[in-house]
């Protein structure tokens, strides 16, 4: 059993958020939340007392001011302290707040009543998955999302979507309450799939509307062999599995196929926009939001 746990705090410039969040998950942590004030971020995250020691905790700091380095930016601040289970579980929770997200979003804390709002409620409890809607490329994602399915329902079928790192689940929601038909969930991280379909319960949703399992774009491809048409595909991941995964990505869409890419940052757009060319896609539009970007593509 899990006695205490160590929160590990660091203070840096937004450029650097994807490299510490990619050597925290290493670290062994068990989940990570973000918040900002313009180029500035604080990013907590938990680990189990007992899986590290405090060399352990000072090779850490030592790597993320050396990524610093190489990126030519302000060395981070980097702390820990140790907290007792019953803090570690209720704490991160109470810096959270219900939030309004594009026209038509509240994205709210499954553990707070939500305020009165004529918006589409995604009730939310991620545990350790990806996707609270805090981060820009979440934000992104739901304003491409309202844009895509806000004209399903008179005009054309309600779309079935794939959603491929589909972490909280909070896109694969904002999609059905859109209007979606049925959306695909696929995640490689067990913990994903989880709050996935936890979400999906406390937004009564059915898993006919969201299904999700374990898997990434071959899962997505084998029911489009099956016969599966898919309207749309969202994309909310890392920029270096992007690049990989547009190759099968465009074996699974029809002529009229869209999609919504993100966590991809500004430096990093031309390069997924040669790539997305290259595989007969055309950029529709490319929004941006402090370092990251989202792209809107369709079929060339």
């Amino acid at each position: 059993m899990v006695n205490g746990w160590w929160e590990i705090e660091i203070h840096c410039e937004s450029a650097l958020e994807e490299s510490i969040l990619w050597r925290l998950e290493q670290f062994g942590c068990r989940g990570s939340a973000s918040t900002h004030d313009g180029r500035h971020y604080r990013i907590k995250s938990y680990i189990p007392e007992g899986e590290v020691h405090l060399l352990d905790l000072g090779a850490l700091a030592i790597g993320c001011k050396q990524d610093a380095l190489t990126m030519a930016l302000a060395l981070p601040r980097v702390s820990w302290q140790r907290l007792e289970e019953e803090d570690w579980a209720t704490g991160w929770k109470s810096h959270w707040k219900p939030e309004e997200i594009g026209d038509r979003f509240l994205v709210c804390p499954a553990w707070l009543e939500p305020p009165p709002s004529d918006r589409l409620v995604i009730t939310l409890d991620p545990g350790s998955a990806f996707g609270t809607g805090a981060h820009q490329t979440t934000q992104l994602c739901l304003e491409s999302l309202e844009m895509r399915i806000g004209g399903y329902g008179d005009q054309a079928p309600p779309p079935i979507i794939a959603d491929i790192g589909c972490g909280s689940g909070i896109l694969s929601i904002g999609a059905i309450k859109l209007g979606a038909d049925r959306v695909y969930g696929v995640d490689t991280d067990s913990l994903a799939v989880i709050a996935t379909a936890k979400n999906r319960d406390l937004n009564q949703l059915s898993d006919r509307q969201i299904s999700v399992e374990m898997g990434s774009i071959e899962q997505i491809k084998t029911l489009a062999d099956a016969g599966i048409e898919f309207d749309g595909i969202v994309c909310n991941i890392l920029a270096e599995i992007i690049t990989q995964l547009i190759p099968t990505m465009t074996e699974v869409a029809n002529p009229k196929t869209w999609a919504i890419l993100s966590g991809i940052l500004n430096t990093q757009a031309s390069e997924i926009a040669a790539l997305l060319e290259q595989h007969g896609w055309i950029v529709a539009t490319l929004w941006k939001r402090d370092e990251w970007c989202c792209f809107n593509v369709r079929r060339s």
